[in-house]
């Protein structure tokens, strides 16, 4: 049985020792017990700063016995940025754009009052940041009706999307789908928000119905999950942008 080999259904055991990073292809890659780590398709895994390749090894340095790829997430899109986006960049940006055309920020409750007061004081100089910095003008909705975007916000955030890498591109089509928000994406994108800060805010609705009905252990396990996919996507931002 080959070095790492597992049955379908089981986690690989951890087949080295060491992790390192090293200078390869014009970045940097990953290496196990010297040999580099690969993505899905066999590809070398190269990343643009040291500080992602940093931010990969510590995910494949920090396994134990068994490898857990599902919460591997900078692996994960390490991998989407070099074998997926490449060919698919405008389909990415589309999706982007996607969910800014029913962005949860512009979603406001129509009762009750404290609610409402809560989404105005936390949404309202998100959106309003938006559109000062990015010209990103959205349309408030009350209640849960579709409202449609104008369409030239949709064709500016696609355009901010094309903007970035596949590596920056990856990460935000990430966001959009955890936050339900492309505005939040592109906050933490920016360094506006803490990947904390962008968490919360994109469940102010289902943090102030914990408050009133309290949270059972499965959804708050849930919550704390992906949660913590938030912080890992705003250290692989702040990797991206490191010299």
């Amino acid at each position: 049985m080959q070095k790492g080999f597992h049955e379908p259904g089981e986690k690989p055991r951890r087949f080295y020792k060491t992790v390192e990073v090293v200078e390869a292809d014009g970045g940097f890659g990953v290496v196990l017990d010297a040999r580099a780590v690969r993505t899905p398709k066999g590809g070398r895994l190269v990343l643009p700063t040291r500080a992602a390749a940093d931010q990969v090894a510590g995910e494949w340095a920090g396994q134990g016995e068994h490898i857990e790829l599902a919460a591997m997430h900078a692996t994960r899109l390490a991998n989407t940025a070099i074998e997926s986006i490449p060919q698919a960049r405008e389909a990415t940006a589309d999706q982007v754009a996607s969910f800014a055309g029913t962005d949860v920020l512009c979603y406001f409750a129509e009762q009750p009052a404290s609610l409402v007061q809560r989404q105005q004081e936390r949404w309202g100089p998100v959106l309003a940041r938006a559109e000062q910095e990015l010209g990103l003008s959205f349309v408030r909705a009350a209640g849960i009706v579709h409202q449609s975007q104008p369409a030239a916000t949709l064709a500016e955030v696609k355009a901010l999307a094309l903007a970035l890498d596949d590596f920056g591109l990856a990460g935000l089509a990430f966001g959009t789908s955890l936050f339900g928000s492309a505005v939040l994406a592109l906050g933490l994108q920016r360094g506006w928000l803490s990947g904390e800060e962008a968490f919360e805010l994109s469940r102010v609705d289902e943090s102030w119905q914990e408050e009133k009905w309290g949270v059972d252990a499965e959804a708050a396990e849930r919550t704390e999950r992906l949660r913590g996919e938030a912080q890992v996507l705003e250290r692989w931002f702040r990797n991206l942008g490191a010299a």
